[in-house]
């Protein structure tokens, strides 16, 4: 923890708020913001911080509250009478309102940590700014303990404050994001009323996204990486709506690194070409497939209209996530356009499903390669080795693909060993790869990588599979019925191999692949090793 050298210190933090996706198109919500704090370890406690809050709303920005919320006890912790009686000691009339844990009480969920009840302003009927009181402390067993040093954390969001000063019925008015808004807008000549919604989205993920990719986040199927990925379409589809040109993108990122923030947030402007390199390549990459998943969107939807059906099945759903890159929100937000819910259950069961049969296909036998887990040549211990190895195992898969795209069809693997930390892979050559053809098979893998392609298996005769194109290798006996992986478009594919799995559902997952090591095995063979993640 850093030591501020006082009890008592102020902060204006970026904050991503991922709950409220769903909900930004409204009046208030937003997913990035800025929040406004200030904090005491030890120092002042509830009288001064509800008498600082008051001087600064009141007083210094001339605002009225509309009303306070305190806590108003649940369970064995008792009500916040006390921040009660201070609101009321400063002001008689103010009104205040109780509200229970779930509202007005802050702490870790499932883990130890400081807590305490909280205390809201409210101003034009929004929420305004919070403050908590720290004042006990909870263990692993969810016990309060109190508190021997009680503490202030108090956070407000700068872009409410904006809308509350400057007189505003939402955020989007105000001069954080009117210079976006115009950008927008443009010289447009669609309804903005009726439109306002998609507007308010393009604008919030846009600025979102831009400060992710600048603390460098990239789009992806995991983690940070889906978020992103998640606003980025979730703009570009509703950019669609709208009919927005093709430079909105360039456009809003200049305004953002030049007119809004770049004096505050100066690696906005520093790394604007690379921001927006990586914004119009997920709109490249979601674009190429949004139309016709859409198409077939509507043919499923008037499929379970026409049949009296008001639900989306979680097997569809799976399908045009692995199929179209649709996230289940994006499904989600479809559907309910449409009067439809999603069966979400169905859908991670679909997602679980798969994993487990990743997971069974690694436990047996890696493939045709004959490593399995308990040889010692194929170590994954547990899950996330599991899955570190999948992404790797795909990695392979690639590789071959981009080695015989570069150095020709002659490669042949001749063998390979995968752990959780890296892949090796030895291929039949009979010279030494030179530099610049390394710089360009890993560019080949990264750029399917980027592309996030879908990795899809089929079940085949041996004698289709080898009809389709799909590579087979070692000259081993292959059952009459074979899996074939194919990586990318049906037709065109980048990869279709014989496998028995496992595989990640999109290229995406796998990460950056980066080359280590070129070198000879024996007469004729090649061994490269590799890295992903």
């Amino acid at each position: 923890m850093k030591d501020f050298g006082s009890l008592n210190t102020v902060s204006i933090q970026k904050c991503l708020r991922t709950s409220d996706i769903e909900q930004v198109g409204d009046n208030s919500h937003l997913t990035f913001l800025e929040m406004l704090g200030n904090f005491s370890f030890g120092g002042y406690f509830k009288e001064e911080a509800i008498e600082y809050a008051h001087e600064f709303v009141a007083k210094e920005t001339g605002l009225k509250i509309d009303y306070v919320s305190v806590f108003a006890g649940e369970g064995n912790i008792p009500a916040d009478e006390e921040s009660e009686k201070i609101w009321k000691s400063i002001n008689p009339d103010i009104v205040v309102k109780r509200a229970g844990r779930a509202d007005n009480f802050w702490g870790p969920t499932g883990s130890e940590g400081p807590c305490g009840p909280t205390t809201e302003i409210y101003i034009n009927g929004v929420e305004v700014w919070n403050i908590v009181f720290n004042e006990f402390f909870s263990d692993k067993d969810g016990a309060l303990l109190p508190l021997t040093k009680k503490g202030i954390d108090t956070g407000m969001g700068l872009e409410r404050l904006a809308m509350a000063v400057q007189k505003k019925t939402n955020i989007f008015e105000t001069d954080l994001f009117m210079p976006i808004m115009e950008e927008i807008r443009g010289k447009n000549l669609y309804d903005y009323e009726q439109n306002k919604a998609s507007e308010r989205i393009i604008a919030d993920h846009l600025r979102a996204s831009a400060f992710l990719i600048a603390d460098g986040v990239t789009p992806s199927n995991v983690e940070q990486g889906y978020i992103l990925r998640r606003l980025l379409r979730r703009a570009i589809r509703h950019a669609k709506l709208l009919n927005q040109p093709e430079d909105l993108y360039e456009r809003v990122l200049h305004v953002l690194a030049h007119d809004i923030y770049g004096e505050i947030y100066p690696e906005l402007k520093l790394k604007q070409k690379e921001i927006l390199g990586v914004i119009l390549a997920e709109k490249d990459k979601f674009t190429k497939t949004l139309d016709r998943g859409l198409r077939e969107f509507g043919k499923l939807i008037e499929d379970i209209i026409s049949k009296g059906g008001k639900v989306i099945s979680g097997k569809n759903a799976f399908d045009l996530y692995t199929t179209f890159g649709f996230p289940l929100e994006l499904i989600e937000e479809l559907a309910k356009e449409k009067g439809l819910t999603v069966d979400v259950l169905g859908f991670e069961g679909e997602i679980g499903e798969h994993k487990a049969k990743s997971r069974a296909g690694a436990e047996k036998k890696f493939g045709g390669h004959g490593l399995a887990l308990d040889t010692g040549e194929l170590k994954a211990g547990g899950g996330e080795e599991l899955a570190k190895v999948t992404r790797l195992h795909t990695a392979t898969h690639l590789l071959h693909a981009a080695l015989r795209k570069v150095l020709g069809d002659n490669v042949r693997q001749a063998g390979s060993d995968i752990t959780p930390e890296r892949l090796r892979f030895d291929f039949a050559f009979p010279r030494k790869v030179t530099a610049e053809e390394i710089k360009k098979i890993e560019e080949l893998v990264n750029g399917a990588i980027k592309d996030d392609l879908v990795v899809s298996m089929k079940e085949m005769s041996y004698q289709e599979a080898i009809q389709s194109g799909a590579l087979a290798f070692f000259k081993q006996k292959y059952p009459e019925v074979v899996k074939v992986y194919t990586i990318g478009n049906e037709k065109t594919p980048f990869s279709r191999e014989l496998c028995g799995g496992p595989h990640v559902l999109r290229t995406g997952e796998v990460g950056r692949f980066r080359i280590l090591k070129e070198e000879s095995v024996s007469a004729g063979v090649r061994r490269i090793r590799a890295v992903a993640g």
